[in-house]
């Protein structure tokens, strides 16, 4: 299974049992990315994205189906990828530079090979004046930038990101979309990225897959065909309005937003 896909997820469901009932977060679900794909997965909360996201890093096991990276079933723990949070979650008593290396220290690797790596991932997006400040020096971008350099550190083949500009102001968030998207283009990696916003994901990837609402279920995957870099001002082009609105307009019809002609009918 897989073939050349880097992750394949397949017939992937899951449930959690409550002292009252069995919830489904996801029904049957499958997917194929292929290598150094960027790939967002939109949908609504309790939708089962972060869920899919944990079952692909082996942090959490699917009640039934098969998730396999590069081939091999996951069924424990992964080592060979990294996870971006919605939290920066630093370690307040390290430096910047003493939670970037955490990434080698936990497995095992000399902190010392890394240390260039790191310096050279800081001084990327900014923060190299920074590298021996403590988290609480720093503001929310600033510790996001941080996590995300910390992810990068051992240059992993796989990036999960879980919302993770969605506590950022709307300038910032901007800038890190940028930012992450020359990251990418400049050292391909498959990306995972988990997002409620429909414009991010249309910005950032090479297809975009829309959920239902739980039980979450996959209702469509949009391939992006938008050339590289994109630019903030490419969300004004009809291309990308086009795109953005296929996904409302599948929303619209799964009852997750309200459709331009039913507000139209309530105002006459």
């Amino acid at each position: 299974m897989g073939g050349s896909s880097f992750v394949s997820i397949v017939d992937v469901s899951k449930h959690y049992a409550t002292a009252d009932e069995s919830i489904i977060a996801l029904d049957k679900v499958s997917l194929e990315i292929g290598r150094d794909e960027f790939v967002s997965v939109v949908g609504p909360s309790g939708c089962g994205k972060s869920t899919m996201l944990m079952m692909i890093a082996g942090l959490t096991k699917p009640t039934a189906g098969r998730i396999l990276l590069d081939g091999l079933e996951v069924q424990s723990p992964q080592t060979n990828l990294s996870i971006v949070f919605q939290e920066a979650n630093l370690l307040e008593w390290r430096t910047v530079a003493a939670n970037l290396a955490l990434q080698a220290e936990i497995r095992g690797l000399d902190r010392a090979k890394y240390a260039g790596r790191a310096t050279q991932l800081l001084a990327r997006v900014g923060l190299g004046a920074f590298a021996n400040r403590y988290p609480f020096e720093l503001s929310g971008g600033m510790q996001q930038r941080a996590s995300l350099c910390r992810a990068l550190l051992i240059d992993p083949p796989l990036l999960l990101m879980d919302e993770p500009f969605g506590a950022l102001d709307a300038l910032t968030r901007d800038d890190m979309n940028l930012e992450l998207q020359d990251i990418w283009m400049s050292s391909p990696k498959t990306v995972v990225f988990i997002t409620h916003s429909i414009s991010e994901a249309v910005l950032l990837s090479d297809r975009v897959i829309v959920m239902s609402p739980r039980p979450g279920r996959i209702v469509a995957d949009i391939k992006i065909d938008m050339p590289r870099p994109r630019m903030l001002r490419d969300r004004e082009t009809e291309q990308f309005g086009e795109y953005a609105n296929k996904v409302r307009e599948i929303f619209a019809s799964l009852g997750v937003l309200r459709s331009e002609h039913s507000r139209s009918g309530k105002q006459q």
